[in-house]
């Protein structure tokens, strides 16, 4: 093995234990985490349509595999490191060990300064901004370890030391001892990135759990008149999503944490009276209680991002009554505590919750605590996070993913999905069974369907690619801004295979596209449909 691989494969080992220091950092006390920022910074620079297309084939391993992909880009700039300075210690080696120490952690630890200080001048995200200060601190100990450890390998080999020149000796004569030293090495390293790749894994959004894995959620008033329709008492069961099981898109790689303590709320811009308020101070106001929908925009037709929760919060039109929004704002805009930032119209106002409770629980970290915005109509990348700021303005304002590529004008697209059989949504709703039936008995079938806050008028099926349709039954939602339930019962002709449509009209009468369009720009359309199997 030549020195220049020897000392690169060093470098990345003890990158490990730097970067394994500088994780707990980030855990514990909130600390800056290289690869997080650089999985930020990827996303800040990525085009909205590369974003798209991106999730629509990973789904949430793209965000995982950026996080992974930057921790090991990470250690390889350690291996890289250590070839450099070992150049540099060779020449410093009889200054001692106190000098030797100092310009090993010195150096990588102002690359890596660097680095970061690029990054955040690029990113628009930081999901735990701090002052430069900070950085500064928090990068040092992390980087002392690194300088120390490589101190005491480059002083063995320098002084001789019998392990090294084992080494040495096994490399040059092709022993297994040689051998064996490269693969400690290389798997020391491997086990580190695994140990932080897989740690953060409580941080990143959770797998979601099966519906009898319950949790804390409200109770829909309602559920005893819909629950004499067997064909939707297996939906009933998560009309309301459970908190554990709401989908999660954000930018971040790991969960913003903000002490409500500290926060405050700063409302200004267009406005005669600017207010500042605190958390308790937020809570102490008028509040209201809402079932309200939200859906991401990349979801696709007849896929899970998309769930209904009991929302509680103070209505934004009150607190734009308080500081009395002059007459040329048009805009309100979101500003969030991790960088992300979205406007929408003023009229929009009207009805969009600032929420803090979610299912009769304290708003949890990674859905917005200490305060989100649920916004009636609007997809779900305007129902801003962790929101720090608003801001009312005289233009349209275009946030984050607008200056992506994404709609700015993001109201849902009419969508309606079979649930059962089929086995769509199975992370809000669970596994609900079969798709295969026996000739004489009924085919239960049920599902969803959601308009936003333009409601659902009518669901229709088709048996027949379309030919004809026939309408199912309609549940009372939970709220005007909450998806509905449908269900019917069919009886097949005869045993085949049959394909199942459907297609639901707003309450304004305006009927769902049936052209499948992928999400990006504007969210998916297009017809659901499931494939039936009727046995004689």
């Amino acid at each position: 093995m030549t020195d220049g691989r020897k000392y690169f494969i060093i470098g990345f080992a003890v990158g490990g234990v730097s970067l394994i220091i500088s994780f707990l950092l980030r855990v514990f006390a909130g600390g800056l985490f290289i690869p997080e920022l650089a999985a930020q910074t990827v996303f800040s620079l990525m085009p909205g349509s590369v974003e798209s297309q991106a999730v629509e084939t990973l789904g949430p391993l793209a965000k995982q595999l950026t996080f992974a992909g930057a921790i090991v880009g990470n250690l390889f700039l350690y291996g890289e490191l250590a070839v450099l300075l070992h150049g540099t210690y060779r020449k410093l080696a009889d200054k001692g060990y106190f000098v030797n120490i100092v310009q090993l952690s010195l150096l990588s630890y102002l690359a890596l300064f660097a680095l970061a200080g690029i990054m955040l001048e690029v990113t628009q995200f930081q999901s735990q901004p701090l002052p430069i200060s900070l950085i500064a601190l928090y990068l040092l100990p992390p980087h002392i370890a690194f300088g120390f450890i490589l101190y005491l390998k480059f002083r063995r080999e320098i002084a001789g030391s019998e392990s090294v020149k084992q080494i040495s000796t096994g490399l040059q004569s092709g022993t297994d001892l040689g051998r064996r030293k490269f693969l400690n090495i290389a798997v020391a390293g491997a086990v580190g990135a695994a140990i932080l790749f897989f740690g953060a894994g409580f941080l990143l959004p959770k797998s979601t759990k099966s519906p009898d894995q319950g949790s804390q959620q409200a109770e829909p008033s309602n559920s005893d008149e819909k629950s004499e329709n067997v064909a939707l008492a297996s939906l009933l069961v998560s009309e309301i999503t459970p908190t554990d099981r709401f989908y999660r898109v954000d930018v971040n790689i790991l969960t913003p944490t903000i002490n409500s303590d500290a926060w405050k709320l700063s409302v200004r811009g267009l406005v005669n009276n600017p207010l500042e308020v605190t958390y308790e101070e937020l809570k102490s106001l008028p509040a209201v209680e809402e079932y309200a929908t939200l859906e991401c925009i990349s979801n696709k037709i007849g896929e899970d991002l998309i769930s209904t929760a009991l929302w509680k919060g103070v209505p934004l039109k009150t607190i734009l009554e308080k500081v009395q929004v002059k007459p040329e704002a048009t805009y309100v805009v979101f500003k969030c505590y991790d960088g992300y930032d979205v406007g929408i119209p003023l009229e929009r106002a009207e009805g969009t919750i600032l929420a803090y409770e979610m299912n009769a629980s304290t708003l949890p970290q990674a859905h917005g605590f200490p305060l989100r915005a649920v916004v009636p109509g609007l997809y779900g990348m305007m129902n801003a996070k962790w929101i720090t700021d608003i801001e009312l303005v005289e233009m349209v304002y275009e946030g984050f993913w607008q200056r992506q590529g994404w709609a700015n004008n993001a109201e849902y697209q009419i969508h309606s999905t079979i649930v059962s059989p089929g086995g769509a949504l199975t992370a809000r709703f669970g596994d609900l069974g079969s798709s295969k039936f026996v000739l004489g008995e009924k085919v239960p079938i049920a599902g969803i369907a959601f308009a936003g806050d333009k409601g659902v008028s009518k669901v229709e099926l088709s048996m027949d690619e379309g030919k004809t349709w026939e309408a199912a039954r309609i549940a009372e939602p939970l709220s005007k801004n909450a998806w509905v339930l449908w269900s019917t019962e069919w009886s097949p002709p005869a045993a085949g295979r049959y394909r199942v449509i459907v297609r639901a009209t707003d309450g304004t009468g305006k009927i769902q596209k049936s052209e499948l369009q992928n999400p990006f720009p504007s969210g998916s359309t297009g017809y659901h449909g499931v494939n039936i199997t009727v046995e004689a």
